[in-house]
């Protein structure tokens, strides 16, 4: 399955090369006149290298916690 494939492959990659390619897609949306449906696929893209990009920043800040004993980049204590 084709999106399958994207998918795992957006899985596949470490942040800076999800948040370059999003920076580049989303370049491409403000500058470029482009046909209805290639915006479309163009924004679900971006949308999931958005998601993936949390998803790495998360897992960062728990990996954080985790060595700080529990507590944030600020210190305090963890509220959930």
């Amino acid at each position: 399955d084709f999106m399958t494939a994207k998918n795992k492959e957006i899985n596949d990659l470490n942040y800076e090369s999800a948040l370059a390619e999003l920076e580049a897609i989303t370049g491409r949306l403000e500058s470029e006149q482009l046909p209805l449906e290639q915006m479309l696929e163009l924004y679900t893209r971006g949308q999931q290298l958005a998601g993936r990009c949390n998803q790495l920043l998360d897992e960062a800040e728990l990996q954080v916690k985790a060595l700080n004993g529990g507590k944030s980049f600020s210190g305090s204590e963890s509220q959930e």
